[in-house]
């Protein structure tokens, strides 16, 4: 992989910060863009502005004919059966809250499980705390390996049948643990549960196929892809979003309204009340477009690469400690001992290396972790070696800058 020329493709990285060269790993909070995708929006909002699907003069179908090519490229880049199963959203968390509130809560009852893991981000623990105390279902969490995974034999042990659904994450944002989804959903299915996957870090960098997967609902974001903000995706077996309800109501998603009683159009526009997320979408497959033409299997490789070349560069820090276990996704989290994360990616942005820190969006894995703040870099495919010496070179003047202080 030409990691050189993929740069090039990133006018934001050609910058200094804080008079650095800007070395950006905080790809897990949001990618960068490249030009392919800025140039999508520019020539939608210069070309085709119109909303989708209402009018039938030519601005109105030239954006709806982009919005649902988008979908379509969105259906063959996680293989879904068909595009009625895909649905946009702003991002995961909407995602996750649509199954949470569409499916859930309209589902569940007094008694039954749902089942998480401690790994999870808010987003998927929030809507299920709040399904739970709607319905009087209760929730279980699947115990973790010291080194942050979970086995199958502790998802076997958890799962019940008491339990409903079974929400993961298919790639850790904090530890980089990369979990196996297809044998726990068939776990989950041997249970007669459903299994929902948060993939916003699992979608950008790996090629995913709901097909092989069998998972239920599958949730992602497209600014962690290279793809605008504001624009996501559910995936859900289009078994079971026929029978789930709608969340927001009015616009695009009706068939036909009374006085006093309203009908809902067919998959996926049932889903995707008012004006939806038009450029964001536009966006998301040039965003595809431009992923595929590098190939997602080459994308890991490099960052499995990374991800090796970090912890081993970090372990010679003394006092350093890294979390999570050795085969990971492309990212490290850390700390330093005495120095808290925030004080650690100060120092860092002074020297134009973004890191993040805090608890990621992670308490309770910040206390199984026995910490209250990590930092943590992250990588994609416009990183190299380089960019973890930088961060090595930055880590050890914040142990000497530091060590003096105190």
């Amino acid at each position: 992989m030409d990691v050189t020329s993929i740069r090039e493709q990133f006018p934001i990285l050609n910058q200094e910060v804080n008079g650095h060269p800007l070395v950006y790993l905080d790809s897990a909070a949001t990618s960068q863009k490249p030009l392919p995708v800025i140039e999508s929006l520019d020539a939608y909002y210069r070309q085709h502005n119109s909303n989708v699907h209402r009018g039938v003069h030519t601005l109105g179908t030239r954006a709806t004919d982009q919005y649902e090519g988008a979908r379509d490229k969105v259906k063959n880049f996680i293989n879904a059966s068909s595009t009625e199963e895909v649905i946009f959203t702003r991002g995961t968390t909407t995602a996750l809250n649509m199954v949470a509130y569409g499916y859930a809560r309209h589902q569940l009852k007094e008694g039954d499980e749902i089942v998480l893991t401690e790994m999870e981000h808010h987003s998927n623990i929030i809507p299920w705390q709040q399904a739970a105390k709607y319905t009087g279902a209760k929730l279980k969490y699947i115990p973790m390996e010291a080194d942050g995974t979970i086995t199958l034999e502790a998802a076997q042990s958890t799962v019940t049948e008491k339990t409903k659904i079974v929400a993961v994450t298919h790639v850790s944002n904090v530890l980089g643990t990369i979990n196996p989804i297809k044998e726990i959903a068939q776990i989950a299915h041997g249970h007669n549960a459903v299994i929902v996957v948060d993939g916003a870090q699992s979608v950008p960098h790996m090629k995913v196929d709901m097909q092989d997967l069998d998972c239920d609902f599958y949730a992602f974001s497209g600014h962690k892809m290279c793809a605008p903000t504001g624009i996501g995706v559910l995936y859900g077996k289009k078994s079971i979003l026929e029978e789930m309800e709608p969340v927001e109501f009015g616009g695009e998603m009706i068939d036909f309204v009374d006085l006093y009683d309203s009908t809902w159009k067919d998959l996926p526009w049932k889903f995707e009340g008012g004006t939806p997320i038009i450029a964001g979408a536009i966006g998301l497959g040039a965003a595809i477009d431009f992923l595929e033409d590098i190939g997602l299997e080459h994308i890991i490789e490099h960052e499995q690469q990374l991800a090796d070349y970090a912890q081993d560069k970090l372990s010679t820090i003394e006092g350093l400690t890294i979390y999570g276990p050795k085969k990971r996704g492309g990212l490290v989290t850390f700390n330093v001992d005495s120095v808290h994360p925030h004080d650690t990616a100060t120092v860092l942005d002074a020297e134009g290396i973004a890191v993040r820190a805090g608890h990621h969006c992670a308490q309770p894995l910040m206390k199984w972790l026995d910490v209250t703040a990590t930092a943590r870099a992250s990588f994609y495919l416009y990183n190299d070696e380089s960019d973890i010496d930088r961060l090595v070179e930055g880590l050890q003047r914040a142990k000497e800058y530091f060590g003096d202080v105190f």
